[in-house]
């Protein structure tokens, strides 16, 4: 009989590299891997078939490069959280609906050019392409190219996977945790034509200074940010593709400034409470018969959940990296989505009425939102972080009854009409 998973801890590049230099790290036992690939039971060939019907039918960006084929995280999520063979197959017909076939790149990508069209949309298929021609060379083995390209050279690619509202990371990690080529390839294809100025703050030492404030605690920094006027009256409403630049065209150094405030003096507890804090900004910020729980606010949540399974996994030099890139992008969308007041007592007043995560499972899969992507690895990654940490306060769980009891549909997009939003074009 085939085992379900495979349990991997602190990996082997971390005992070498720390033989070779000491640095800031985080020690995280490895989340259960699931070899899907080789699983024989029937939800795993299914999860596996689906995901290679995926990578050969669909762009990984579509309605005009826009937005993320989100496919591998419902088909991903659900199957983690017990799903059958009929819903990933029903979760894959629907998510399937708005996506595009693959067209062709304007040219081929090589390895003495690949750098020289970052950030250029139209090379998504030329860059899928030219790293699975690297999977080849590499003997089909995706963790060598992976490294080779997100975690090597100058620049790595790897300080640049919250381009795009962060769907390389959140990518990359569902490749690691289901042991999936496909996923990974397209993870690279992703952080290769979604890349952005962004790279800069992390490649940069330049950017990386003291802060007129200092404190361990991402919570307390986000309720300054609150409150700095400096930032009031920056966009014309929330959810507007041009509020990033925005922000750091007029208030980048309002932003590095709180970027650089928060302090690791003991980088495990920080990546806690940066969890804590992720769970707290989508749901925390939610107001009952008010408005919806805010699309963008929830990336926060999941790309903090892909930081949580990378950890383990990736070389130890870049774990501040990974987290400080996390920051970033969490500090970002939090202002351009207008800084919304975070109150905990929302979480913690909330009744559980004697639900458990068997509960919250059920209603991921059979609720009546169990084909939105991202309210499914919402909650799985609230299940994921209670997981990780504990929940003797039962905050986590409290998050995931409160977004299973009041989920209908995301908000957060100012100006997009309802039919363009991106949550309901799946951006």
């Amino acid at each position: 009989m085939f085992s379900s998973f495979s349990s991997v801890s602190v990996p082997s590049v971390l005992t070498s590299l720390l033989g070779k230099k000491s640095v800031p790290f985080i020690t995280l036992e490895s989340v259960d891997i699931h070899e899907v690939e080789t699983i024989q039971e029937k939800r795993a060939r299914t999860l596996k078939h689906l995901i290679k019907l995926n990578h050969v039918n669909h762009a990984i960006l579509f309605h005009n490069r826009q937005f993320h084929n989100h496919l591998p995280h419902f088909l991903g999520s659900a199957y983690l959280l017990g799903a059958n063979s009929d819903h990933l197959i029903q979760g894959y017909d629907h998510e399937s609906k708005s996506l595009e076939p693959w067209e062709d790149s304007p040219g081929e990508i090589s390895r003495h050019d690949w750098r020289e069209y970052l950030g250029d949309t139209r090379y998504e298929r030329a860059y899928v392409d030219f790293f699975e021609d690297e999977l080849v060379l590499s003997g089909y083995d995706w963790h060598k190219v992976v490294e080779n390209y997100l975690f090597s050279g100058k620049n790595p690619l790897g300080n640049c996977l919250i381009s795009g509202l962060g769907h390389p990371l959140i990518h990359l990690g569902y490749a690691y945790e289901l042991s999936s080529r496909d996923i990974a390839m397209e993870a690279l294809g992703l952080a290769s034509s979604c890349y952005s100025f962004l790279h800069k703050y992390l490649d940069d030492p330049k950017y990386t200074k003291p802060s007129t404030y200092s404190t361990a605690s991402p919570l307390e920094i986000l309720q300054r940010i609150r409150a700095d006027e400096r930032l009031d009256g920056l966009f014309d409403g929330p959810g507007n593709s041009t509020n990033t630049g925005r922000l750091f065209e007029k208030c980048e150094a309002v932003v590095l400034e709180h970027f650089n405030a928060w302090q690791f003096s003991d980088p495990r507890k920080q990546f806690e409470d940066s969890q804590y804090a992720a769970a707290a900004v989508l749901v925390a910020t939610y107001k009952v018969d008010s408005q919806p729980f805010d699309f963008f606010l929830m990336h926060t949540l999941s790309t903090s959940h892909a930081v949580r399974i990378l950890l383990p996994m990736i070389p130890a030099e870049f774990h501040m990296a990974l987290v400080k890139q996390w920051w970033l992008l969490t500090l970002t969308v939090y202002i351009s989505q207008l800084r919304p007041e975070i109150r905990l007592e929302y979480v913690k007043d909330c009744d559980l009425k004697s639900r458990d995560w068997g509960w919250v499972d059920k209603m991921a899969i059979e609720g009546k939102a169990a084909l939105d992507v991202h309210y499914v690895k919402a909650l799985r990654a609230l299940k994921e972080a209670a997981k990780t940490w504990g929940d003797d306060e039962n905050f986590y769980l409290k998050a995931a009854a409160r977004l299973a009891d009041n989920f209908d549909h995301w908000g957060g997009f100012g100006l997009h009409s309802e039919d363009e939003a991106p949550g309901r074009l799946g951006y």
